[in-house]
């Protein structure tokens, strides 16, 4: 192979990562982990009806009807505009990443489905409504968690105390 087909090569394969970037970032994917944040309203769904259950006891049924989806059961469902490539990218992400999202997911759904099995129960509405809040009270931070992992936020180092710079300074 010539040099100059070599550069164009290089050049070809450049324009189509670029291509494909902007394709993601187009479907609302994050281009540097493949994950879309869209899969976080499967959840803000259901906390959004455990939060309203205190003023709106009727609430508790259509909290009773959600059903857990995994990530891709819940693109396959939706009508989110890039679907097919949120699968793919997906599909494509680094298992690690995908690893820590289907965690988060798992324990998220399984924290509302031992609380919907809770509430299935004959319990007054004082006890609904404490189990409804301890319930969001669990899943906020987890849901925000998640949305690290989709969003490429959740390995970032904080940056270390002045007085541990200077020691790790002194140290050399």
């Amino acid at each position: 192979m010539k040099y100059q087909d070599c550069i164009e090569a290089l050049q070809a394969s450049e324009e189509a990562e670029a291509a494909h970037e902007a394709r993601l970032i187009a479907a609302n994917i994050n281009p540097a982990t493949g994950l879309a944040s869209d899969y976080l309203n499967h959840f803000n769904e259901a906390i959004m009806l455990l939060e309203l259950m205190s003023s709106c006891p009727d609430c508790r049924d259509d909290f009773l009807a959600w059903q857990p989806m995994s990530y891709r059961q819940h693109f396959e469902a939706s009508h989110f505009k890039g679907r097919e490539l949120a699968i793919a990218a997906y599909d494509a992400a680094d298992s690690n990443l995908r690893g820590c999202l289907d965690t988060l997911a798992g324990t998220m759904t399984a924290v509302l489905e031992a609380t919907r099995a809770a509430m299935s129960a004959d319990l007054p509405p004082e006890r609904i409504t404490a189990l409804a809040e301890h319930a969001a009270t669990w899943l906020r931070p987890l849901v925000a968690r998640t949305g690290a992992v989709i969003n490429g936020k959740a390995g970032i180092a904080l940056p270390e105390a002045p007085q541990a710079v200077v020691d790790g300074l002194m140290k050399r």
